[in-house]
């Protein structure tokens, strides 16, 4: 008889780029790198709060297949972490937070129902190729020495 080694758990691949957008006043309705229309998915977020707590979120994201870049929202992601918060663990609300990567929904269901370790969460994590930032420039009329080249 051949002894199995237990399976290696090998990190997972990096998927999507991400974008957290801080301005309340802009959807990104079109993408704000190659400018085709954004689609709204829904994707589970993984997310860490400061002094060691994670939190699976199954979000509605603004996404562009072209560019594979997840849109959302500062001030919506915040409100939810909020009220989240403030009946489960109300010290909580203010720590800093950062959204890791994502998690098939398969896995997401697992964590909901409480059938996952933080280890394990941490094993079905897809972190994010990189996370984007993007600068806002107003429309209007600008001296040529402004202009973009």
């Amino acid at each position: 008889m051949t002894e199995r080694k237990p399976p290696q758990t090998k990190p997972k691949e990096s998927r999507h780029y991400f974008f957290l957008n801080p301005y309340d006043d802009m959807a990104f309705t079109v993408c704000p790198k190659c400018e085709g229309k954004t689609k709204i998915r829904k994707f589970c977020l993984l997310i860490h709060i400061e002094s060691r707590h994670l939190l699976s979120l199954n979000k509605s994201c603004r996404y562009c297949p072209g560019c594979d870049l997840i849109i959302v929202r500062k001030a919506d992601l915040e409100r939810l972490l909020a009220a989240f918060f403030e009946q489960n663990a109300p010290d909580i609300i203010g720590n800093e937070y950062f959204v890791y990567g994502t998690m098939d929904k398969k896995d997401w269901k697992n964590v909901k129902t409480g059938k996952m370790s933080a280890n394990d969460i941490i094993k079905c994590l897809y972190p994010f190729k990189d996370i984007w930032e993007f600068e806002v420039v107003p429309g209007g009329w600008y001296p040529e020495s402004r202009k973009k080249a």
